[in-house]
């Protein structure tokens, strides 16, 4: 009996999951406005579609050696489905883009999205909350239910871009009742040089790393 119910869930995760061709992607960025400096960019989806408001963390299966990765969909691409350069070399190679870096286009994958806590190790705030930019990501983030994991488990910062060169290292707060724009402990929105928190990029065919610009 305990058999069959594994197959049958096995089954059943595996029609879940959709078949794609996944292309590298060296260049860190989030439509949404999640902060690089706060989560793990080797282990970012750029999918077509729009980020969700209840998960954000998908599963990607190279069918033919069984290696996956978890991933953070969080940006938007022109219609293809890229994934960190690292992630994609792992499931091409099996080794990190950062040791023995290949090169190449779209391989096959299957993909399926997964709960949160699939992806809390990829997320490195100290609350374990998705770092969005207080300024620029508040329409993502309202427009998210109030019962959804975005709006439960976000922390909205202000820093003013995804690279993390410009604003304060200071979380925000937000009322909803009271405005739609966040309160801070500085200015919400500056554009002071900020520093000590760097987003690296792994070079796509060199495995170097260069910061993220």
């Amino acid at each position: 009996m305990i058999s069959t119910i594994a197959t049958t869930l096995a089954l059943a995760s595996a029609a879940m999951a959709t078949s794609i061709s996944i292309t590298p992607h060296a260049q860190y960025s989030s439509s949404v406005g999640v902060l690089g400096c706060f989560i793990n960019t080797n282990r970012v989806a750029y999918w077509p579609m729009q980020p969700g408001c209840d998960s954000v963390c998908v599963k990607v299966t190279d069918p033919g050696s069984g290696r996956t990765v978890n991933l953070l969909a969080i940006d938007t691409s022109g219609g293809a489905y890229d994934i960190s350069y690292d992630a994609w070399n792992y499931l091409y190679t099996g080794k990190s883009a950062a040791k023995a870096p290949a090169m190449g286009g779209g391989i096959p994958a299957e993909y399926e999205s997964v709960p949160m806590s699939e992806c809390a190790s990829l997320i490195k705030t100290p609350d374990g909350k998705l770092p969005l930019m207080a300024a620029n990501s508040i329409n993502y983030y309202v427009s998210c239910p109030a019962g959804s994991w975005i709006a439960k488990n976000s922390a909205l910062y202000n820093i003013q871009n995804s690279v993390c060169t410009l604003g304060f290292n200071e979380v925000c707060k937000l009322d909803l009742a009271v405005s739609n724009q966040p309160t801070c402990a500085h200015i919400l929105g500056a554009q002071n040089p900020l520093s000590g928190l760097t987003v690296t990029n792994i070079d796509y065919g060199t495995g170097a790393e260069s910061a993220a610009l």
